[in-house]
């Protein structure tokens, strides 16, 4: 990269995080996942830390723990001890009730219509609302939490019927780190949503090769959104077939430990696709 370009681009930020932190306080924080990315949309970022965004980017120094549950379930739990369970459904239930329940309708084993009333925050991943669309801008402690929508094929009619926007794409922005849950994706994505989503540094991925997407059209979108941590999810008697569509520039390992440390620190240099204890 061309040094004189380096202080333009590094104002150019910063420019942007000061002009977020003077709008009213109503309003959403800024995403630091789709700034960075919108800003030099071909460079892949290891880390940033600027040090005047939202406190859920302040610290590359706290790790954020994650756990498969089950099926597409993981919990997220912060450093500040907000725990996330994704595509809840009430079936595969974490070790401590979560804070936050993310949810999609494509099927019954990714939502639940009777959650626990201790669970605060219950956030649909699709709006009951006909033609809109389910829209997530949350801060829960340290956790910024927002959505992207996608189509899924109809549960119901058959492949060639579709649910305009019927999953979401849940991102967790918490400790610097920028963790993506593709729900049940069933289409590739658009370059908006490419946009929208922005950086990933940790990405969750279906694994069936049916029901959602093949290996080979998810490994596209795994390349795309050149994210530093892969954690399949979904069914586990198509993992081989997932691993097996990455080329060498991918490493492959097995966690060692049900819970999984993260941090900014520790993400992988080389791409990794991080197989977790009970998938």
């Amino acid at each position: 990269m061309p040094r004189m370009f380096m202080p333009a681009l590094i104002a150019m930020l910063f420019s942007a995080v000061s002009v977020a932190a003077q709008e009213p306080p109503d309003r959403p924080p800024v995403s630091q996942c789709q700034a960075i990315a919108q800003a030099l949309p071909r460079v892949t970022f290891a880390s940033f830390k600027p040090t005047d965004v939202k406190k859920a980017q302040l610290s590359d120094r706290e790790e954020v723990k994650i756990q498969y549950i089950g099926h597409s379930t993981y919990t997220i739990e912060s450093p500040e001890g907000v725990v996330i369970a994704t595509d809840y459904n009430g079936v595969y239930r974490p070790p401590v009730m979560p804070t936050v329940a993310t949810m999609n309708n494509a099927h019954t084993t990714h939502y639940t219509l009777s959650p626990e009333p201790e669970i605060k925050y219950v956030l649909h991943g699709w709006s009951d609302v006909p033609g809109d669309k389910a829209v997530h801008k949350l801060e829960v402690g340290d956790v910024y939490i927002r959505n992207v929508t996608s189509d899924i094929r109809n549960r119901w009619g058959g492949g060639g019927l579709l649910t305009k926007d019927g999953n979401s794409i849940f991102i967790f922005e918490v400790a610097g780190l920028c963790i993506g849950h593709l729900g049940h994706l069933h289409y590739e994505l658009t370059e908006t949503q490419y946009a929208e989503i922005g950086r990933l540094d940790v990405l969750m991925v279906p694994v069936d090769g049916g029901l959602t997407m093949g290996a080979d059209s998810m490994s596209r979108i795994v390349k795309r959104l050149r994210s530093a941590l892969i954690l399949p999810m979904h069914q586990p008697s198509a993992l081989e077939r997932f691993l097996v569509a990455f080329g060498p520039q991918f490493k492959i390992a097995y966690a060692s430990d049900p819970v999984i440390r993260v941090s900014m620190r520790n993400l992988p240099k080389q791409p990794q696709i991080l197989v977790p204890q009970g998938m």
